[in-house]
């Protein structure tokens, strides 16, 4: 049975709640009417004064702080409904204002009110046709707000040019905020007519009217008569009241408000309330008190009233008048807003907050409070490392576990327990801290008292709020929050000490060191909470990351340098120390098979790599068997066909059946960030739990093996041998006397360029090419002299930390500094330091350090070291806010994404965005393959070493495909392709008519038999199309190559689970992640990088401010590039001639010369063309086209200029005659003036600048050519995608831009949105981030059919939510918006739902369970009224009955 209706249920911890708690279904916005606030009030505000000094400071009645608005403190009571500060809301009350004023916050509605209103008879300014039009529009049912905006702002633009109103034929100008002041509107009249330059204008009745009023002030005031032309009429807001209030209803319909919610003339202020005093509590100190903002300000606005009260009572001037109205309406502004543009901010100290201030910004109402809140049941604390504890574990101290609690409720299993618990009471760990009795709620704290006591009345039901103990689970996070990873759940280890430890290998999910972090720790308090947790959160279970499936959590550090020195060929242990070994890992509950010894004489050895055996598999019994192939760190492909595992430096790890062969552990094997490694496949093939527990084995393995190992790092490991130093001196030098070389040829002019390039960019270019070498290759030199003991080295070859840069910087030279892409640049005149001569381009003054850190820097070659360090602090620091900032824009845009129960990806008002998640429905974190969910070789290996069978017989090449088909026969008849009428099309049938959803699954099962059947060509290459009965060749395919029947069977089957596993949940937060896996990578990227796009001199925006070009939509990109595919693209002269067609080709690069001729009858200018250059570039133009471009220019068109053209020479005549000159227009003589010399020098000055050829927008053309130097393609460097395509030798169909927008207005939607998909990847593509991310965002940013950017002004196309825009960016104008509007929020996105405390509606919260709720009968269901149901059996039932006696 429920509980009564009226019984209190404490929704915070209820394990399990019956009666769910009434959900808000929408929020509506809204104004206030007069008679709202004015109802709503208990007093009306009419005293400035706060407290009563002559009668013991008590508050004043009818001021700020009377007590019927509520109260501040503890100890007095409401007097309005008697409650105490804790149960009193607080009531409002309202300040009448004499006069009304204008609300900041829809002032600027207001003016686009009044510029569509008469300002003489409120009519709206539309014909009545159009109006009747506009009307039927905005009335039309089920219109969305995007549209109704859309609407309104044409009708603005439509009463914008309206004249004269056709009501009542009044005169209506332009209506504007007055220059600077903040709250002033003006109506400039007669704009129009005194703008007009017409000669014929009249002058309209009411302009004589207007300025006739200035006629006794301007003969009085001399001043006025300067001035009065630029007099306005000034609305102000009592005019304003009058002519809303007269609007009728379907005009307000056509400004876009309902009459029935809101009248323009409630965005007046008339009443002001005056919010209750709890909201804005006194500060009470020693017998005076300290008001909020809020408080004073409302003090100001009663002042401010009474005196313009006081004014209009005595009849003071109208200009006092005027000024005390400004004052009021100023300081009404400020309490609403205190950053009111156009305010004088000189005045006094800090700007006070006001209501606006509280909900803006990050620590504001939305952000601060709302949005993101502080929570109980947290701890915060150093993080310290210890291996011991397992992968899932975290050592929380007694301290920290004493304060935290878990309320657990009593019942027969536990209580024994509890009872201990509560007897320990709250100082004795473990012990519990509260008891609530079941029932009456009442509480029993266990600090004091007798808990011996308290223990033995425990009964079942009682709820004991006990402390954290072993195993309980808890939450750990560690900010930046980057991605999801950055909160795991964990199960609590209660230790001493006070740090949080946990297990080096989830070091790399939180992205933590342990150099002074400090992380968080939350207790979830429920048992779903806790379920949820551990299910989605758990360590366990979030072993890859979503971003590409690679693992996360595996080896690190000090792990992979034990793991790699524990597994190199030369250790041998004896039966004693191998088993010693083997149980530093195991602990005593695993059983362990000693294996055979590797070394049988003379004597019994145990191999390092056995040990790794042991660790993936102690015993018989355990089901985890390893098959992999992967190439270590050091492995080089052999060159001359040698099999891989005879790699010299045992580079090739081949696992059977958890038995290592060969190959060492190091990063790519046991690290994390690769797929062949071998955690990532005992988590694939045999589930979490597994490589949990490897990692476990490997921890304690390493860290006891090191203890007794020994592994250290002094300054001998530094020490250069003589002949390196020898050999780092003959590097230094050859490369010093190369750049000599170079430096010596570009001041003789003899360099030649590079493509692209001026000779200093070659120059540099070269040196700095020479120059890096250098480092490389004494690095190698370095390298190659060390021990193999070197610790540095093992280091850095094991992949644990470092690299052999970091080497040979200690060891032999730190090598060239680079600062901003470049060598250090000049500081001082000409020089970098002034310990250089001038303009010394040698290594050293430019940057280059020779010495090593062993050996010391010189001064010069410090500063340079601590430049280059510098920049590379700066952009760390620049770099964290901006990718911030772009995570949380992507964030907030597709936070409500997920995949539904239909397959579709929609947001949370049901809009598709993708019909299938990534078009496959599969989920990167499943990915085995790069972005493929299956990986076949590895597959196939496993299959076939765990069912090896030496009996069976091979299967012939034919039978293996009749198994194939026969497997994925029954596959692909679940995959029928029909069409929309239900009738059978070809099973490959891929036109536009049969295309439809499954396409990924068909060529996942196509891609099987194509693997399928490269093994049976295998088989037959080998000889495997043998007779059957051969007995002979039959043996010999069974021994060689065989593939049996229950290999491939394994093999298919578990192509086609991994498929299935692989696809992605319904309820997934697909737009969450997504934003996470592009933002997390975001913030490893360097912020300023050009990149060079294969040729030198093109470069092209990488990095973060790429990524925000494309996700702002942004129409101007910094370096737009078009590239051109040419028809002919062998011929670098038929390339040549498709630049010069496009490149912006200006008259001054083809000319020899231009000279200026006077006569005594005309005068010239000629110009001499330079056919030589034509030539050279392959310009297809010829003389007299030259002279037609030029006419064409607007300065060359006018009629005094004459053209005559020669074979090279174009001559320009200008008629001296003075009267030729009159026809020129007034701009033309502006331009040039009248004077021939003049006009004759200055065309001569235009004339080099003319464009003759090419796009206008198309700055410059490169050819490229690609490395194998056979095909030449076209980089345009500008815009112009549509003229490209069209450019004769262009092949228009594989021509492509860089620049979202412009594929969007030339190519279409579609266009823009691979634009962006391949853009994306372009930037992220050593981020190795999988495509299905990059598409999710490409369709967000284009499923409305135009690119929306990811900013404040995309997301509101997006989703037209108020709570969602509000608590992103521009709160307060959303805000205001939505209460003009009368907007309604549905809550249903997540911001929303966070905000109103709401279930989101997406992971566990997108279903719901049905269960039977036995309900007894009549429980549910109408119940009777009292009154009605009586009335009915009284007086209605007698008149039922008498017609049926009549009927019988």
């Amino acid at each position: 049975m429920q509980p009564p209706e009226g019984a209190q249920v404490d929704l915070g911890k209820a394990q399990v709640i019956d009666r769910v708690p009434k959900v808000i279904k929408e929020l509506k916005f809204g104004v206030l009417t007069n008679d709202d606030i004015v109802g709503q009030a208990v007093v009306e505000v009419s005293d400035r004064k706060f407290f009563d000094l002559d009668q013991a400071r008590t508050v004043v009645a009818h001021g700020p702080l009377d007590q019927r608005m509520g109260i501040s403190n503890k100890t007095d009571a409401c007097a309005t409904c008697g409650n105490n500060l804790k149960d009193c809301n607080g009531h409002f009350g309202h300040v009448r204002l004499v006069l009304p004023s204008f609300h900041v916050g829809y002032f600027k509605r207001v003016i686009s009110i009044l510029q569509e209103i008469c300002k003489e008879c409120s009519h709206i300014l539309l014909p009545e046709a159009e109006r009747r039009a506009f009307l039927r529009e905005m009335r039309r049912p089920g219109l969305d707000n995007l549209r109704r905006n859309q609407i309104a702002k044409r009708i603005n633009e439509r009463c914008r040019k309206t004249r004269e109103c056709g009501n009542c034929g009044a005169i209506n100008g332009v209506v504007k905020k007055t220059g600077t002041s903040a709250l002033k509107i003006t109506h400039d009249k007669f704009r129009a007519f005194n703008a007009s330059t017409s000669v014929k204008k009249q002058t309209p009745i009411s302009k004589d009217v207007f300025d006739n009023s200035f006629a006794e002030a301007r003969s009085a005031n001399a001043e006025v008569e300067k001035h009065f032309k630029k007099a306005q009429d000034d609305l102000n807001a009592l005019r304003v009241l009058k002519l809303f209030k007269k609007m009728s209803d379907s005009d307000c319909e056509l400004i876009g408000m309902n009459p029935k919610e809101a009248r323009p003339e409630m965005f007046l202020w008339q009443f002001i309330p005056a919010p209750p005093v709890c909201i804005r509590p006194s500060v009470g100190q020693d017998s005076a008190s300290t008001e909020d903002d809020l408080t004073a300000k409302l003090g100001d606005i009663v002042q401010s009233n009474i005196n313009l009260k006081n004014a209009l009572l005595k009849g003071a001037p109208v200009q006092t008048i005027m000024e005390c109205w400004d004052y009021m309406q100023l300081q009404i502004a400020v309490y609403i807003n205190s950053d009111v543009p156009g305010l004088n901010k000189a005045d006094l100290g800090k700007p006070i907050r006001g209501f606006v201030q509280r909900l803006k910004g990050k620590q504001g109402r939305f952000r601060g409070n709302l949005s993101g809140k502080r929570v109980d049941f947290s701890g915060r604390t150093v993080i310290s490392p210890d291996p011991n504890l397992r992968v899932d574990e975290v050592a929380v101290p007694e301290l920290v576990a004493k304060n935290m609690t878990y309320p657990e409720v009593v019942t027969r299993y536990n209580k024994e327990k509890l009872q201990q618990r509560v007897a320990n009471g709250s100082s004795k760990w473990p012990g519990a801290n509260m008891i609530v009795k079941k029932g009456n709620g009442f509480k029993q704290m266990l600090k004091f008292g007798n808990t011996q006591w308290m223990a033995d009345q425990l009964q079942e039901g009682d709820m004991v709020e006990r402390h954290i103990e072993d195993g309980d689970i808890v939450l750990f996070n560690r900010q930046p929050s980057l991605h999801k990873l950055s909160i795991l759940s964990h199960f609590a280890k209660v230790r001493p000490h006070r740090t949080f430890r946990l297990n080096e290998c989830v070091c790399n999910p939180y992205n933590a060191d342990f150099d002074g972090d400090e992380m968080n720790l939350h207790v979830p308090q429920t048992e779903e909470a806790r379920a949820e947790a551990m299910e989605l959160m758990g360590v366990k279970n979030n072993l890859a990351t979503p971003k590409n499936g690679e693992p996360i959590i595996s080896a690190i550090q000090d792990f992979i340098s034990a793991a790699y020195m524990l597994s190199s060929k030369d250790n041998f242990f004896n039966r004693a120390a191998f088993t010693q070994i083997c149980l530093y890992m195991l602990g005593p509950e695993t059983r362990f098979d000693l294996p055979p010894p590797s070394v049988m004489k003379p004597q019994m050895l145990w191999t390092g790599k056995q040990v790794f055996n042991i660790l993936m598999r102690p015993n018989k019994d355990d089901p985890v068997m390893v098959n992999l192939d992967a190439a270590c760190r050091e492995f080089k492909m052999p060159k001359d066909g040698r099999p891989k595992d005879l790699d010299p430096n045992d580079g090739w790890l081949v696992i059977r059946n958890s038995e290592v062969m060969c190959g060492v552990m190091d990063k790519s094997t046991i690290g994390s960030g690769k797929k062949d490694n071998v955690f990532y496949i005992m988590l694939r093939d045999f589930g979490p739990p597994a490589a949990a527990e490897g990692m476990n084995r490997l921890s304690k393995l390493s860290a006891r093996w090191f203890t007794n190992m020994g592994f250290s790092i002094g300054i001998t490991d530094v020490y250069p041998s003589a002949r390196l130093v020898q050999s780092k001196n003959d590097l230094v030098e050859a490369a010093y006397a190369k750049c000599d070389e170079v430096i010596a040829q570009y001041k003789a002019g003899t360099l030649e360029k590079y493509p692209g390039c001026d000779e200093l960019q070659t120059m540099e270019n070269q040196i700095s090419g020479i120059l890096s070498k250098v480092r490389q290759q004494a690095g190698d030199e370095c390298i190659a002299q060390l021990s193999k003991y070197n610790s540095p080295l093992i280091m850095a070859t094991s992949g644990s930390k470092g690299s052999s840069i970091n080497v040979s910087q200690m060891v032999a030279l730190v090598g060239q500094q680079i600062i901003g892409g470049q060598r250090v640049q000049d500081g001082f005149q000409d020089r970098t330091l002034p310990h250089f001569p001038k303009n010394a381009r040698q290594p050293p003054s430019k940057g280059f350090v020779r010495n090593s850190f062993f050996s010391g820097l010189e001064p010069q070659e410090f500063i340079f070291h601590a430049m280059s360090g510098r920049e590379g602090l700066v952009d760390t620091a620049v770099k964290t806010a901006e990718t911030g900032y772009m995570s949380r824009r992507l964030m907030k845009s597709l936070e409500d994404l997920s995949s539904m129960y239909d397959d579709t990806v929609r947001n949370s008002s049901a809009a598709i965005v993708q019909f299938q998640y990534g078009d496959d429905k599969l989920d990167p974190v499943d990915m085995e393959g790069k972005a493929k969910p299956v990986y076949f070789d590895r597959t196939f290996i496993h299959s076939e070493s765990t069912t090896y069978n030496n009996d069976e017989r091979s299967l012939l090449p034919a039978e293996i495909m009749e198994v194939c088909e026969e497997m994925l026969g029954k596959e692909r008849a679940k995959l029928q392709r029909k069409d929309l009428l239900g009738n059978d099309l070809a099973y490959m049938d891929r036109s536009d008519h049969g295309i439809d959803q499954f396409e990924s699954a068909r060529d996942f099962l196509d891609s099987i038999q194509e693997y399928v059947q490269t093994k049976a060509d295998k088989l037959i290459s080998r000889g495997g199309d043998i007779d059957p009965s051969d007995e002979r060749s039959r043996k010999a395919l069974d021994h060689t190559g065989k593939l049996t029947n229950t290999t491939l069977r394994a093999f298919i089957t578990a192509c086609l689970l991994k498929y299935k596993k692989a696809q992605v949940e319904p309820g997934h937060a697909v737009g969450a992640v997504g934003a996470q896996s592009i933002g997390e990578p975001g913030t490893q990227m360097t912020l300023k990088t050009f990149h060079f796009a294969g040729v030198a001199g093109m470069s092209i925006t990488q990095g973060v401010p790429r990524i925000k070009e494309i996700i702002n939509a942004s129409r101007e990109i910094s370096t737009p590039v078009v590239s051109c595919d040419l028809v002919n693209k062998e011929s670098v002269a038929a390339a040549r001639i498709v630049k010069g067609r496009i490149e912006k080709t200006y008259l001054a690069d083809i000319i020899h010369s231009i000279t200026e001729c006077w006569n005594k009858d005309d005068a010239y200018l000629k110009v001499h063309v330079n056919q030589q250059t034509i030539d050279d570039l392959q310009l297809d133009i010829k003389t007299y086209q030259i002279a037609e471009t030029i006419k064409t220019h607007k300065r060359f068109k006018a009629s005094d200029l004459k053209f005559s053209c020669s074979r090279y020479t174009i001559k320009i005549f200008m008629d001296l005659d003075p009267a030729s000159k009159a026809g020129l227009s007034k701009t033309e003589i502006a331009a040039t003036s009248v004077d021939p010399f003049l006009r004759l020098k200055h065309l001569k000055r235009i004339l080099p600048h003319i464009q003759i050829l090419g796009h206008p927008r198309a700055t410059r053309a490169i050819i490229r050519t690609d490395e194998t130097s056979t095909t030449n393609t076209l980089l345009v460097e500008g815009y112009g995608l549509r003229e490209c395509m069209t450019t004769t030798g262009v092949d228009g169909l594989h021509t492509k831009t860089n620049n979202v927008m412009e594929a969007r207005e030339v190519l279409g939607i579609e266009a823009a949105r691979s634009t962006i998909i391949t853009e994306i990847s372009e930037v992220m593509k050593d981020m190795d981030i999988d495509p299905r991310h990059m598409q999710l965002l490409a369709d967000v940013m284009t499923y409305k059919g135009e690119v929306l950017g990811i900013t404040r002004f995309g997301l509101a196309k997006m989703r037209d939510s108020v709570l969602q825009l509000a608590s992103f960016e521009k709160t307060a104008d959303h805000l205001f918006d939505a209460g003009g509007l009368g907007r309604t929020d549905l809550i249903e996105g997540v911001s929303e739902c966070i905000i109103m405390g709401k279930t989101v509606g997406l992971g566990t919260g997108a279903m719901e369970v049905v269960r039977k709720l036995n309900f007894y009968e009549g429980q549910i269901g109408p119940r009777k009224t009292v009154f009605e149901d009586t009335w009915s059996e009284l007086c209605d039932a007698p008149l039922a009955r008498r017609p049926k006696r009549k009927v019988r």
